[in-house]
């Protein structure tokens, strides 16, 4: 099977990479030594008349932007800077001041704007991407991920910090293969994610069928990551899961450099990062280049990986600008697929037999391609409008046949943002609409990896050869409206229109089922309330309403042909919550509580091999409650400790779901943990970095008839990192970390209602990575 054997040009590559590597690490520990090079760093943290920290404060030195401050306010400058120096500082809604840093003066204070500007913006905060006019104000409930969150991590271990969010699970069966869970929507699909939609610096990253690959980006090319939970982002779409923005990181205006990445582990982890950016007051580009291998720890796990992303703006004038963005993935993936319960006791390490037979893997190479423009008509007055172009080419021997498809995706997406004044505030209105439109090409090969000696997949007959159109429209409005001082309104209402048409490139005659199935508008409001009730407290409530379309796989009946009966599940969402801080804002509290009501559900249904039929199948209802609890205590002016905890506690269930004779009322919706507990403690003094943190999973039925459920697990991991300025334009940094410190045996995903052919046992268990370490070391040269 060749596409599992390697060329050789890709081990001269890979030589290459790590001969760069390896000059990178010798030159980091020559330069280290405090005997070769002296230097330290002058550090300085900004704080809020309320004493919070603030992060993104940019630092000048007259025109030039030295540096900006962290999650904990810290900005670090060289030693080779001589004390005391004339600073600016500079952060959107603060006050810009001039100050002057010196060894008995390094914190200093920056005044909001207006006092409604002094809060925290978890709650609430913008949802308009990076092509999108800063001055837009849609707000909705929300979390967010920024990069030092990304930095407490491995740096393949993006998963791991996407949980840390409440009501957010993903299980992950291997780095390829993840399954998306936001309050319980997305846990009935048994391989990958499609009850969510996700974008990339406001480029969608979703098919024409709801699916979304979140594995396909570096988690080190991510400035943040923001989580909507459940149907309210108008402008997104509005699923029921709930919708996932990503922001690729940016360089600061008059900064460029070369940054090189390196880091290593257990079975056979290498990841090399590069990249290179520059930026001027019109102009910046960013590029970004990583290659990621590992044998995996289980048989059949190998997993190589290349990537490249460009993302580049250009101010035309002083209203408009053009914005570009390329990702490029190719990566070559072993699966080992799941296990039953006797294997998953005995020796987890095993790939399942008839995936490891036929040497089962995938081949994929995806690109993903944008460009926008920004126009600004007046100061209140913006337009964005992108176009985009997304190719997959897929390849995947399996046992029971093998899948060869491609897909060519299009479109466009036009969001304006107009503010206006109400009662004296201001207030503001966006409209627009997307359109995706793609064709999805598949068929299915016979597989004679039986009759090949033991050499894996073997392409045998045709077996079906299909194309697939599916159209997607978005039309949006929402109206943020000030009411008085504290108490802000949303009001948006989504219109969405689905259209599929299958054509059979492979039957003749009266067996070809070529078909159309065009789906009802769907209308979908979304009500956003907050009140400010002073800047330590602040309450809101939602209601919304969201959709999940059926893929054309699921409308098809066992005989293969489109079931005119089957339509999108619906449901209506409730969800109110508040945000606290106490202790001079050094305590903060999040809680929230919500109720989604889903009518006819999604159900598919096994009836062979790779084989499923879609039922809407009856009604469930997701409720629970979500903490959030952190602290930061300042050390002096060198250091801060910050505990924090987050926690879910659900009952997601079946209200009405008949399946034939069996009646499954009432009983817990399978695949979705009853609890979910995380946290830990953040360490950090001068250059030094400790991130301890745990992940608690609670027990899930595997099963509708809740007769078999999954075993609880805790997972425990740790990094430290050290950061050093050797010279004015050179910085390093040294990491090292363990993932599951404890060793804990455990199923990192399971598949629900796993069937058992034959005489074979039910293949229900994924295992997860036991002890682990990994180390790096990163370089930053700036130009």
């Amino acid at each position: 099977m060749n596409k599992i054997y390697l060329p050789s040009s890709y081990f001269k590559f890979r030589y290459s990479n790590l001969s760069f590597s390896i000059i990178a690490i010798a030159f980091f520990f020559l330069s280290v030594f405090p005997n070769t090079l002296n230097a330290q760093e002058i550090q300085g943290t900004v704080y809020s008349n309320t004493n919070k920290p603030i992060s993104g404060v940019s630092v000048f030195l007259n025109s030039k932007k030295l540096t900006e401050t962290n999650s904990e306010g810290v900005f670090s400058l060289s030693k080779a800077y001589q004390l005391p120096i004339n600073l600016r500082l500079e952060h959107p809604k603060y006050y810009i001041s001039t100050i002057t840093i010196s060894e008995n003066n390094s914190t200093f204070k920056l005044s909001p704007l207006s006092k409604s500007e002094d809060l925290d913006e978890i709650i609430l905060t913008t949802t308009t991407q990076k092509q999108t006019s800063p001055s837009a104000e849609i707000i909705i409930p929300t979390e967010k991920i920024k990069t030092e969150k990304f930095d407490a991590y491995s740096p393949i271990e993006f998963i791991s910090t996407i949980n840390e969010t409440p009501g957010v699970f993903i299980q992950s069966g291997a780095l390829n293969t993840n399954r998306i869970t936001i309050r319980g929507v997305g846990s009935r699909t048994l391989y990958g994610s499609n009850k969510i939609r996700a974008y990339f610096n406001g480029i969608p990253i979703t098919n024409g069928i709801g699916e979304t690959t979140i594995d396909m980006f570096d988690p080190e090319d991510l400035q943040s990551l923001e989580v909507i939970k459940g149907p309210k982002a108008t402008q997104y779409g509005t699923n029921l899961g709930g919708t996932l923005l990503l922001n690729s990181k940016q360089t600061a205006v008059g900064e460029t450099f070369l940054k090189s990445n390196l880091s290593f582990g257990s079975f056979g982890l290498i990841k090399n990062t590069v990249s290179t950016a520059t930026a001027t007051e019109k102009f910046s580009l960013n590029i970004n280049y990583d290659h990621l291998e590992t044998d995996g720890f289980r048989e059949n796990n190998k997993y190589n990986r290349n990537g490249l992303l460009l993302t580049s703006n250009y101010k035309l004038n002083a209203k408009s600008e053009i914005s570009l963005l390329v990702n490029y993935i190719d990566y070559n993936a072993q699966i080992p697929s799941s296990i039953g319960k006797t294997a998953f006791e005995e020796d987890p390490t095993q790939a399942a037999f008839t995936w490891k037979m036929a040497h089962g893997y995938e081949d994929n190479k995806i690109l993903l391609t944008g460009l926008s423009f920004t126009q600004h008509f007046t100061d209140n007055f913006t337009n964005s409008t992108s176009v985009f172009y997304t190719y997959l080419d897929h390849y995947e021997p399996r046992p029971f046949n093998i899948l060869d498809e491609f897909t060519n995706g299009f479109g466009g997406r036009t969001v304006f943002n107009k503010g206006f004044h109400f009662l004296k505030n201001e207030a503001n209105f966006s409209f627009g609409g997307e359109f995706y439109k793609d064709q999805y090409n598949w068929k299915i090969i016979e597989n004679l990896y039986e009759d090949n000696n033991g050499n894996g997949s073997l392409e045998g007959n045709l077996l079906s050869d299909n194309i697939e159109n599916r159209d997607n429209l978005n039309i949006f409005a929402t109206v943020t409206i000030p009411f008085t001082e504290k108490l802000k309104g949303q009001f948006g209402l989504n219109f969405n229109n689905t259209n599929y048409s299958f054509t059979d490139e492979f039957n003749l005659g009266d067996a070809n089922k070529s078909a159309d199935r065009d789906f009802d508008p769907i209308f979908a409001p979304n009500i956003n309330l907050l009140y400010q009730f002073n800047e330590n407290l602040g309450a809101y409530f939602n209601f919304s309403r969201g959709f999940n379309y059926p893929s054309i796989e699921e409308t098809l009946t066992p005989e293969g042909v489109i079931n005119p009966d089957l339509g999108p599940e619906k449901g209506y969402n409730y969800e109110i919550g508040s945000e606290v801080f106490l202790l001079k804002r050094k305590l903060h509290f999040k809680v929230n509580a919500y109720l989604l009501d889903i009518d006819d559900l999604l159900v598919a249904e096994r009836v062979g091999n790779d084989q499923y039929i879609g039922r809407n199948a009856g009604k469930t209802e997701h409720k629970g409650i979500e903490l959030q609890v952190s602290y930061l205590h300042p050390l002096s002016n060198s250091g801060y400790i910050s505990p924090y905890i987050n926690a879910e506690f659900n009952n997601h269930k079946f209200i009405d779901f008949v399946d034939g004779d069996r009646d499954f009322s009432g009983n817990k919706l399978t695949g979705v943990p009853d609890r979910k507990v995380n946290g830990g403690i953040n360490f950090g003094f001068k250059n030094f970095i400790l991130n301890t943190n745990f992940l608690h999973i609670g027990e899930m039925p595997m099963n509708d008839d809740n007769q078999l459920y999954s075993e609880k697990y805790t997972v425990l991991n740790a990094k430290a990192s050290y950061k050093k300025e050797i010279s004015k334009v050179l910085s390093a940094e040294m990491n090292v970390g363990i993932n599951n410190f404890t060793d804990e045996k455990y199923a990192s995903s399971i598949l629900i209602n796993a069937t058992g052919f034959g005489n074979s046992e039910p293949r229900y268990y994924y295992p997860g990575m036991p002890r682990n370490w990994f180390g790096g070391i990163k370089l930053k040269y700036i130009l």
